[in-house]
């Protein structure tokens, strides 16, 4: 699939400002696509949005269709009658720059409760489209409920610690605790009516103002999740329900021992006896969410690493075929020409290249690793393609500031050489280069234009614990940075056409 050329920003929505501590789907969400139209971006980038576990990784999610709680916002629940402005009028003192998850988990789960008690009094139309949701989302919505409240009893322990006849889903237990958990399994499916809801009426505010969201799916998911516990024959997990191999990639760019994933990895070949159909219905229910979908670990659909689950890093593993052609394929055949994008970064083979093409995703370009070897590096502006998606630094990347200030000399040289300045304007530099670049489509993360160091990092692929956790401030974004953006961005012809006409 071709795009137009344009511009936009990556930026997570638990990152927006709000005053309960975590961004969400609320006001200042609808400020932000503001922002952007305002900025001339066609784009809004963001990671996936599934209900996080432990690590809050956004990766590692208990569900791969479910939306997190956490991002439904309680100012539109006082529009609905959920909760009153008394409801929240005495909210917690929690950071504005950063997410404390344990704080917003306690306060927010209280408020979704009573947002919850408040919608059973109600009656008529709402229950009508709550009944009608759930009718239309049967499909993952029933487990994903059933798994939550099950986590829920037991404490939020993993479902391999529960009691058997549930780790292996006996008809007879199943249905005595679904009896059991009525009330909760309709507190967890009123959870997500709330978030698509939220979520479907800020992307139709976003169509509205020209501006396409890119939605992101991790190729793995986690072992934690409704989607193992409810699936167990598509992966491979002993009589117990854990895994025997898991996912990670080898020692790269990021790490000397590689990083273990520790995700399950799928029975390719008892998904292809199905003809990919759990893997059709998770591409449709997130292009429900989102115009574009950026496949992480692309290369993970060609041949991935597989390393055994007894192992404490990813040193020693092996590469497996995947049977990247056929499922595409038949997602191919199922939904249409596909709107996806390529994460093709690290060991990118031959064949990676020879699956990416034969679809026409475009692949990514990361800026900062163009400065690790010569002029011919892929990775450098000059050698970009038009079919391709160009990235100062992805969320896994320090902000480019933070980079640049603890670069080596060499690569230090070489970007004072490149771009000609004295790095006093790092990270506006990286931008220019970037939007006057070739590449059909540029991402640029919004740390990057408030000139942001390291203390803005969203990610540390290695660290566990202590990430996703950077939010940005209302004011923020200045209008001379406005204007800045807006500039470049309409100098190198990424403006939406709609919005120079205006």
């Amino acid at each position: 699939m071709k795009y137009p050329r344009c511009s936009g920003i990556l930026l997570h929505p638990t990152s927006l400002p709000s005053r309960y501590g975590i961004g969400d789907l609320g006001p200042e969400a609808y400020r932000f696509l503001d922002l952007l139209h305002d900025m001339r971006q066609g784009i809004w980038q963001v990671l996936p949005l599934g209900p996080t576990g432990y690590g809050d990784s956004p990766y590692q999610c208990f569900s791969a269709f479910a939306g997190t709680p956490l991002l439904i916002s309680p100012d539109l629940l006082v529009e609905q009658g959920h909760l009153t402005p008394a409801d929240v009028s005495a909210v917690p003192d929690l950071p504005a720059d950063q997410v404390d998850y344990g704080a917003v988990i306690e306060y927010k789960t209280a408020l979704l409760r009573r947002a919850f008690k408040s919608f059973c009094g109600g009656g008529g139309l709402e229950q009508a489209d709550f009944a009608a949701f759930c009718a239309a989302k049967r499909s993952w919505l029933d487990d994903y409920a059933f798994f939550m409240s099950l986590k829920d009893a037991h404490q939020g322990n993993a479902w391999t610690s529960w009691e058997p006849e549930l780790v292996t889903r006996q008809p007879q237990a199943m249905d005595a605790r679904r009896q059991a958990l009525a009330d909760e399994l309709q507190y967890h499916k009123y959870l997500q009516f709330q978030f698509f809801k939220q979520w479907l009426a800020l992307k139709g505010y976003a169509r509205q103002s020209g501006i396409r969201i890119v939605g992101d799916i991790p190729i793995f998911v986690a072992h934690d999740s409704a989607d193992v516990w409810a699936n167990p024959h598509l992966f491979h997990l002993d009589e117990d329900g854990r895994p025997t191999v898991v996912a990670g990639v080898p020692p790269d760019y990021f790490s000397e021992t590689g990083q273990l994933w520790g995700n399950p990895l799928y029975r390719w070949d008892r998904m292809a006896e199905t003809g990919f159909a759990w893997w059709i219905e998770r591409l449709r229910s997130l292009l429900e969410l989102v115009d574009i979908a950026r496949l992480d670990h692309f290369r993970g659909f060609e041949a991935y690493w597989e390393v055994p689950a007894t192992e404490k890093t990813a040193v020693r593993g092996q590469w497996v075929k995947a049977p990247g052609q056929a499922l595409f394929e038949a997602v191919e055949k199922a939904l249409g020409s596909l709107p996806i994008w390529a994460e093709d970064l690290g060991v990118i083979t031959p064949g990676v290249v020879e699956l990416r093409d034969r679809f026409g995703f475009p692949g990514m370009r990361i800026f900062q690793f163009g400065f690790a070897s010569d002029a011919e590096d892929p990775f450098l502006p000059h050698n970009y393609i038009r079919h391709c998606v160009a990235y100062t630094g992805s969320h896994d990347n320090d902000t480019t500031r933070g980079w640049f200030d603890t670069c080596t000399p060499q690569e230090r040289e070489s970007v004072l050489t490149y771009f000609g300045t004295d790095g006093s304007d790092i990270s506006w530099d990286f931008v220019r280069w970037l939007l006057a670049s070739v590449a059909d489509t540029a991402i640029i993360p919004l740390q990057e234009i408030l000139s942001l160091g390291t203390e803005a990092r969203m990610n540390y692929p290695s660290r566990l614990g202590g990430n996703w956790s950077w939010r940005f401030r209302a004011d923020a974004a200045t209008p001379e940075i406005r204007k800045r953006l807006r500039a470049l961005t309409e100098a190198y012809n990424r403006a939406p056409k709609r919005q120079i006409a205006a």
